[in-house]
């Protein structure tokens, strides 16, 4: 979590709830505690974890991958989609929850360009939350699983970040305000198509717009969807990373893939295709 002079910011703890019982939480002693008792350590890195039962976020992105993550995002090579979550967020105050936060860089773009706002990013890797922790100073990190119910307060999300990552169209319902708003990124079908043909990487799924609408159909409204792209010169270094942080890094090692970017022009150019969907509460959705 962000700590100011070794506390929890308030703001951040405020959204959360504990995933045992789903009581909120607060801080005491570098801890977080529920009214029932449960109680969640804040580990020296800044983050917290909040799986029930005896989950440790081992799952997720490793390592390896969150670290390319931090290099290929930290080029601004991804700075277009960035702006398109600002601007999609829209204006107002209220906590930001990022889905599958990663590094939590893109949260800190949207928090910076909202300073009354405080921001959660969640993600089941433990390494991603490392990163996340430090990211920004009124965001906090937590170690969550999206596929589960999410360790964040009813009716307290003014915004929910969902960036290339599992969409749990019933929990965001729930932690959503009534006015609240989830952007969804989501990639097209020519995603990095260059890189995918030359060095053969896996395709985007052809029924994604498919599983998107049956995991939030049911739940929300979608508001609006545009389609955006823009070209990417990546030298030798920057096409190994954006490998390396997604789904194909764990379909090829490293030095196999070094071997395959080696044969490509320095740099080498692609494409970035991505779709930005907003959906809104449905006014029945458990309220």
């Amino acid at each position: 979590m962000s700590a100011h002079d070794g506390l929890v910011l308030g703001d951040v703890v405020d959204c959360l709830s504990c995933p045992h019982c789903g009581g909120p939480l607060g801080e005491r002693a570098g801890a977080l505690r529920c009214p029932a008792g449960h109680c969640f350590d804040v580990a020296r890195q800044g983050y917290v974890t909040l799986l029930p039962g005896a989950g440790r976020g081992v799952g997720g992105d490793t390592a390896g991958m969150v670290a390319a993550r931090d290099r290929f995002l930290s080029a601004g090579h991804y700075a277009p989609l960035t702006r398109l979550l600002v601007e999609a967020v829209g204006s107002g105050p209220g906590p930001v929850v990022d889905v599958g936060g990663g590094t939590g860089q893109h949260l800190s773009a949207v928090l910076d360009a909202h300073p009354d706002r405080v921001g959660v990013a969640i993600d089941l890797s433990r390494y991603a939350a490392r990163r996340a922790a430090r990211a920004h100073p009124r965001a906090g990190a937590v170690v969550a699983d999206a596929w589960r119910a999410l360790p964040v307060r009813t009716g307290v999300a003014a915004a929910v970040l969902d960036v290339f990552s599992p969409r749990n169209g019933a929990e965001t319902a729930r932690v959503l305000r009534a006015d609240g708003v989830l952007v969804v990124v989501t990639p097209g079908q020519d995603h990095l198509a260059e890189l995918v043909v030359a060095l053969g990487l896996l395709t985007v799924d052809g029924r994604k717009d498919e599983r998107m609408a049956a995991a939030l159909d049911p739940h929300l409204d979608l508001g609006d969807r545009a389609e955006h792209c823009w070209t990417l010169s990546l030298r030798h270094a920057d096409a190994v990373a954006a490998v390396a942080m997604g789904p194909s890094a764990h379909h090829i090692d490293a030095p196999d893939l070094a071997r395959r970017v080696a044969a490509l022009p320095d740099p080498v150019t692609t494409t970035a295709s991505v779709a930005v969907s907003r959906y809104r509460p449905r006014p029945a959705a458990g309220r």
